[in-house]
């Protein structure tokens, strides 16, 4: 009689059922997240990221010529990578929601999760996301102010200002180049704002899976997400002023806000 072998078809993990959430819930995850980063200070990690690229935007600036015109565009596109950044602070608000101990030492275990392959290849399509910024800002720098007599030195701070603010290129380049940079933030932000998140939650339902989960989020809450993706910015751009010192708090805060903002959107 012939032996007769079974085998158990391997199945995908289901999609996570998601939740209707309201302006308040955005209130809440602040609320939580500001909670954690009082609980697990991790401030003085922060600066030790943020410090070199300081000293990238300071070289921009002293180098001057022709590529003072990128000085914005770098330090606002630091916002599309911000969600890599974050990734240890959802594992220490993780932690911390389980009732674990929590330090800042902890932002390492995300080394150890089974869904580090997917988390990689997420953070290396924000660093192409970042450099296709970059080419579109100076894209639209040269089909505005570039195309203006320019002194054979180069710009300097002072004569980029002027061109920006008193010239209809400047004002054409404004435009352009805000346009452009809200569509790359609400891209990273409709990729981002859950996948990263589940990928450490949930490693076993795929880098695939946790992207559509994001988009899904966004397109079932699209006012919530649009005033997210707004406080997001104005507390980033508040955290730069002055030299990008703030954001050493409010990149920890934003972090550990997003996971709870994960959690009251995705139904565990």
């Amino acid at each position: 009689m012939a032996e007769v072998v079974t085998t158990t078809p391997h199945f995908a993990a289901p999609s996570p059922a998601l939740r209707q959430i309201g302006l308040p819930d955005l209130a809440t995850a602040l609320r939580r997240g500001w909670a954690d980063f009082l609980g697990t200070p991790t401030q003085l990690m922060f600066l030790c990221v943020l410090y070199p690229f300081i000293g990238l935007v300071a070289a921009t600036m002293a180098a001057g010529g022709d590529v003072m015109h990128l000085f914005y565009p770098m330090a606002a596109g630091f916002a599309l990578v911000g969600p890599l950044a974050a990734l240890g602070l959802y594992e220490i608000s993780r932690r911390r929601e389980a009732g674990k101990p929590a330090h800042w030492s902890h932002v390492f275990e995300v080394l150890k999760s089974p869904a580090l392959p997917g988390i990689a290849a997420l953070g290396l399509l924000l660093v192409v996301l970042f450099l296709a910024w970059i080419w579109a800002a100076h894209a639209i720098f040269a089909a505005t102010l570039g195309a203006l007599p320019q002194d054979p030195r180069g710009l300097g701070a002072l004569a980029l200002l002027e061109q920006v603010f008193g010239t209809p290129e400047g004002h054409r380049m404004l435009l352009l180049g805000h346009l452009a940079g809200l569509g790359f933030a609400a891209v990273v932000l409709a990729l981002t704002v859950v996948s990263f998140p589940m990928l450490l939650d949930r490693p076993q339902n795929g880098l695939g899976q946790a992207i559509g989960t994001s988009l899904r989020a966004v397109a079932a809450n699209p006012v919530p997400m649009a005033a997210w993706g707004l406080i997001v910015a104005v507390l980033l751009l508040a955290g730069s002023l002055p030299l990008f010192i703030g954001l050493a708090v409010v990149l920890p805060v934003l972090g550990h806000a997003t996971w709870h903002l994960y959690r009251q959107v995705v139904v565990r």
